[in-house]
């Protein structure tokens, strides 16, 4: 049972409607599915409005998809607030959008995002240093490995530094467009390309965003 929990729709910068997204991933074998659009104060309520309203409607592509939201180059003293009200107007996931280095995310931002109690996946977390890793675990962060282009330089980083703070990893597409969209195996290479060894990789592959929405 395989999961993505971080992709884009038409309500941010992504190119399929929810519909699709769910169709296509259905079609892949995918178990759940997180919407995470791009969103800051001006468009927050938007968003999720729109993807609680479909949400009973997506269930008929038999998967499931959950209502998320990809907090997006924030001032990093924004992300507390935001991030309760997005889980306040329903928000299943919230992800922040990390210090990857390909953007140029404002410092603090891995920091933030890791002592905040709203907070379910630090995204593309770039260098993140142990000591924020260390922080990930203690308020049960997930730290993301990534298939997308650029963001995802920095995995063997986030995975060697994940395994010494023993902080929560998993592995996301950050799809955008449909060739974004990738194969279950083709997501635990993502992970085993990152020195995740294959036993570990299944756990981040299948339990762990399991365990991230049972908690939810």
């Amino acid at each position: 049972m395989t999961y993505d929990l971080h992709m884009h729709s038409t309500f941010s910068d992504g190119e399929l409607i929810p519909a699709e997204i769910a169709r296509r991933y259905a079609g892949k074998g995918f178990k759940a599915v997180a919407i995470t659009d791009h969103a800051d104060s001006s468009n927050l309520e938007f968003i999720l409005r729109c993807l609680r309203g479909i949400e009973k409607e997506l269930e008929g592509h038999g998967i499931e998809v959950v209502p998320g939201i990809e907090l997006t180059h924030l001032p990093p003293e924004k992300i507390p607030t935001l991030a309760a009200r997005a889980k306040k107007l329903g928000a299943r996931v919230v992800v922040v959008h990390g210090e990857s280095i390909a953007e140029p995310v404002a410092r603090g931002t891995n920091l933030a995002a890791v002592t905040c109690e709203h907070v379910d996946i630090l995204a593309h977390p770039g260098f993140i240093t142990l000591e924020e890793a260390e922080l990930a675990r203690e308020q049960g962060v997930f730290l993301e490995l990534t298939s997308r282009r650029g963001h995802c330089l920095t995995n063997g980083h986030v995975a060697r530094v994940a395994q010494e703070a023993k902080a929560e990893l998993i592995v996301c597409t950050d799809a955008h467009s449909p060739e974004d969209i990738i194969t279950p195996e083709e997501l635990m290479e993502i992970v085993r390309g990152a020195g995740i060894s294959k036993k570990y990789s299944e756990i981040i592959t299948s339990v762990n965003p399991k365990r991230l929405l049972g908690r939810l």
